[in-house]
């Protein structure tokens, strides 16, 4: 399959899908951490490049839940607006499978939205011992099925020291999870 893994610049999915056959992209603002197939810039720019297969991870800053209070307190709304855009384009991309990741959302974005996730995963549904609550929005596929439960799970990404690479650590996807949705949506 023709695959774009949008807005991911660890590689790490992209990866999971290369290990397998597929004609795989990752497209981000970012340059790659994972030397390989990858696209510097804006994924809108090559959606109606005939891809089988997109998982989207859009930025979620305004979106999630754990940030909600900050639309008020910050007068966000505009940048609530325009990230539910962006992730409607990712939702509503010309291509016939489509995955779009992000975490939970408030209220208000899923009124912009117009549809509520499909599933809810965790990282320890995938065999690392941790909490991360990770929303599935899907279109043309299964619900990903568990691979291996574990235990000791932990909220890492929660405790995540600040730092200038804080975002960055806490937005890679979980190898456990990549190679699952390589396996099952592949």
């Amino acid at each position: 399959m023709k695959v774009l893994i949008a807005c991911e610049f660890s590689g790490i999915v992209r990866e999971a899908f290369a290990k397998r056959g597929h004609d795989v992209w990752s497209c981000d603002l970012l340059p790659t951490e994972i030397p390989g197939k990858h696209i510097q810039g804006d994924f809108l720019k090559i959606l109606n490049d005939k891809w089988d297969l997109g998982i989207f991870f859009v930025p979620c800053t305004r979106i999630t839940n754990s940030g909600v209070r900050w639309l008020i307190e910050r007068n966000l709304w505009k940048e609530l607006d325009e990230a539910c855009v962006l992730f409607c384009s990712a939702l509503n991309a010309p291509i016939s499978k489509i995955a779009v990741e992000n975490p939970i959302p408030h209220k208000y974005a899923v009124e912009r939205i117009g549809k509520k996730y499909d599933q809810i995963i965790q990282p320890y549904q995938f065999g690392h011992g941790e909490t991360k609550a990770t929303c599935l929005w899907l279109i043309g596929l299964p619900l990903l099925k568990p691979t291996k439960i574990v235990s000791g799970r932990l909220a890492r990404v929660h405790r995540e020291p600040p730092s200038a690479e804080r975002w960055k650590n806490r937005s890679r996807t979980y190898e456990g999870i990549a190679n699952a949705m390589a396996e099952q949506w592949g």
